[in-house]
């Protein structure tokens, strides 16, 4: 049976939880979440997990929060002048702002106190500094292949290799070396 793999695009559900048991997430009763393996879509110990995962398995999943999103970084949490963040913003605690960071990146931030002169927001992500388990099951595995230099789906769904229809993926092959042109 198929396993999932660096470069195949892979659709599972899942149930995210945190260490008390309550639920962050969950794709059960929605669509599946789809993506790619190794490319950089979902968080570091998501993608491991599902790794070597057969089509139809399911399987519980602990990642630590350094391969999650990040331990939570003190230096995060910053005060801001009220009168940096424009009028028109009706400021309250909770509140996610986006802002740019120093490389220009957006860098969502949560609002956590206010006063009339300053705002402290923390640039963490809200699931920072937390340990999560995951219960995913693989619905569906499409492999990636190449025939000389032809890029094919080898997916679970036929028996016999179809040519392109990747999206994003197209042209490329598990190496990143470009395919097709």
């Amino acid at each position: 049976m198929t396993q999932a793999q660096q470069g195949n695009t892979v659709k599972v559900h899942y149930t995210g939880r945190l260490d008390d048991g309550s639920v962050f997430d969950s794709s059960v009763g929605g669509e599946p979440l789809e993506f790619t393996i190794g490319g950089g879509q979902m968080i570091p110990g998501f993608e491991q997990g599902v790794v070597g995962m057969e089509l139809g398995e399911s399987r519980t999943v602990i990642i630590a929060a350094d391969q999650a999103y990040g331990i939570y970084r003190p230096e995060g949490v910053i005060d801001v002048a009220r009168s940096e963040i424009p009028p028109s913003i009706p400021l309250e605690v909770g509140l996610q702002l986006q802002a740019s960071g120093p490389d220009g990146r957006p860098v969502q931030m949560t609002v956590l106190e206010l006063s009339d002169d300053v705002v402290k927001m923390d640039g963490n992500h809200p699931l920072a500094g937390q340990d999560l388990t995951f219960e995913i099951e693989v619905v569906e595995i499409r492999q990636i292949q190449t025939e000389g230099e032809r890029l094919v789906d080898a997916s679970e769904e036929g028996d016999s290799p179809s040519v392109g229809g990747w999206g994003a993926h197209e042209g490329v092959d598990k190496g990143g070396r470009r395919l097709l042109g």
